[in-house]
């Protein structure tokens, strides 16, 4: 499908649940505050632990880099499930019944809690129940599926094995699972953001944290010089950052993935649906004011390790052409989860040797439910010191022994794009087209080169400040992605999502730029 041919496709990339909310006004943190409890990330995790942890006797406060909710939650396909792929099997078989048991009933609780609250608080949050299946086109996964199905019944969960879906799509099998949902996830967080306020939570934007430092409990410094002294911290950026303890740089990584946002003459039939298959493949509706949305979502690929990303959104549009008459895409978005070594979220005490300070990290591609599950087991780990489901999320669970195999594999990788960075063969001088980015080598150096709409140039060292590796061009976003880690930067040099924490350094001078494109280099 020419995709060029629809017209916002002349538009940066805009996700709906952004473009459909109004964007909040919280204040940068402008002073020095001392608090009991501070929770660093106001995605949808670090939100739901301060709306959990209220009315329990802190004083809390919540900092985020950007605005609240715009990062992965606002880039999510907001499916509120706790069909997570095939993943009951595959814990049971890892890790035991017991365990799995705990995230199937921590999932399947996330679910009412999220109805829960959108009736109790009347948010307005878009909120329906909806079936999901997770489906094969290929006969060597259907053994998979019929094992899912076998041990989500066992584990209380309303799962069926279904021969077909309703699409133009032959399939082998399916697993249902009923009593799912999904919803408008800025639109629940942000009701959230504002009774926890109202309640006496400080919510800070554009506060992005640079620093930790221990010292009988935590100073923590924002990119703005500010300080918090906290008696405990819960970091909840979808990247951790801190890198002190832990070594979590060491056992997670990064994936991208796209989204589109279609109008069809077709109306989409119900339900939820995501293949066990490659390419990932996902749909869903979402009414709104404008008439039914179908989002087409897959295409996953580490980030930063992309070679075309614009052609990710073209493999959804051949996909979405080939099941509905497409009308127009108004929006498309790509998103970043962070993966576990095992599948599982890390979710608990930072390390086994730091009490007060947590994580909540790892979603994986779930973190509607997982979100409020970790706001559960942080709160009862800070109150109660245990929680029904600690185990299985344990970022020190000792079964992540037996995913040795992935630690070595995922780190192989990233010594590769470092050095695959540092050596690659740049491009020598060109022309730049409007949206045109090249990397050069000047004088020795690695340099970014970004041409904006107005013709502007901005030069920036692609360097990632997180940990040393070459970044690479997101054409598809206009972004400098780091294929280590994950970090994210804007054209001229800013964090858009970590861990990194510094901007990169750029250079954006007159004299400089002019410079560059009349000496001989």
């Amino acid at each position: 499908m020419n995709i060029a041919k629809y017209k916002n496709f002349d538009k940066p990339p805009e996700s709906f649940w952004v473009a459909s909310t109004e964007h909040t006004k919280y204040r940068p943190l402008d002073t020095d505050i001392e608090t009991d409890i501070l929770i660093i990330g106001g995605g949808l995790a670090g939100l739901s632990c301060a709306f959990q942890l209220l009315n329990q006797g802190f004083q809390i406060a919540v900092l985020e880099g950007n605005r609240i909710l715009n990062g992965t939650t606002g880039h999510t396909t907001a499916k509120v499930t706790s069909q997570h792929g095939l993943i009951y099997s595959k814990i049971q078989g890892q890790m035991g019944h017991e365990l799995a048991q705990q995230y199937a009933d921590a999932n399947q609780w996330a679910i009412q809690e999220i109805k829960r609250l959108s009736e109790e608080y009347s948010i307005d949050c878009d909120f329906v129940n909806e079936p999901a299946f997770n489906y094969t086109q290929q006969n060597k996964n259907l053994k998979k599926i019929n094992d899912e199905v076998e041990v989500a019944s066992s584990l209380g969960i309303k799962a069926s094995f279904v021969n077909a879906i309703p699409f133009n799509l032959t399939i082998k099998g399916a697993v249902r699972f009923e009593d799912q949902g999904r919803f408008h996830p800025i639109k629940f967080g942000q009701a959230l953001a504002k009774y926890a306020s109202e309640h006496g939570v400080q919510i800070f934007e554009k506060s992005r944290v640079v620093h930790i430092e221990e010292n009988s409990g935590y100073v923590v410094t924002t990119a703005q010089g500010k300080r918090v002294t906290a008696k405990k911290v819960i970091i909840a950026t979808n990247y951790p950052f801190y890198n002190k303890h832990g070594a979590y740089f060491a056992r997670i990584y990064s994936e991208r993935a796209y989204a589109l946002a279609i109008k069809a003459i077709e109306k989409f039939p119900g339900g939820m649906y995501i293949n066990v298959d490659n390419p990932a493949r996902s749909l869903r509706n979402q009414d709104t004011k404008d008439g039914e949305l179908i989002l087409v979502v897959g295409e996953h690929h580490k980030t930063g390790q992309g070679r075309s990303t614009v052609r990710h959104y073209e493999a959804l549009a051949d996909f979405a052409d080939s099941l509905f008459t497409v009308e127009d895409i108004p929006y498309r978005w790509s998103t970043q989860d962070c993966m576990t070594l095992d599948g599982v979220p890390y979710v608990g005490n930072y390390t086994s040797n730091t009490p007060n300070l947590y994580i909540a990290t790892g979603f994986q591609k779930w973190g509607m439910t997982n979100s409020i599950v970790s706001s559960a087991i942080l709160k009862d780990l800070i109150v109660t010191g245990k929680s029904p489901w600690q185990d299985i999320y344990n970022p020190s669970r000792k079964t992540l022994a037996a995913s040795a195999k992935n630690f070595i594999v995922e780190n192989i990788n990233v010594a590769e794009q470092l050095i695959d960075g540092k050596l690659s063969q740049l491009p020598g001088r060109g022309d730049f087209k409007p949206g045109e980015a090249k990397i050069l080598r000047v004088k020795g150096n690695r340099i970014g080169v970004f041409r904006d709409r107005q013709g502007d140039f901005h030069i920036v060292n692609t360097t990632c400040t997180h940990m040393g590796c070459e970044l690479n061009w997101n054409s598809a976003e206009s972004t400098w992605d780091c294929p280590c880690h994950g970090s994210r930067f804007t054209y001229d040099g800013q964090v858009l999502s970590g861990p990194a924490a510094e901007p990169l350094k750029a250079n954006n001078d007159v004299n400089t730029i002019e410079k560059l494109f009349t000496e001989d280099f």
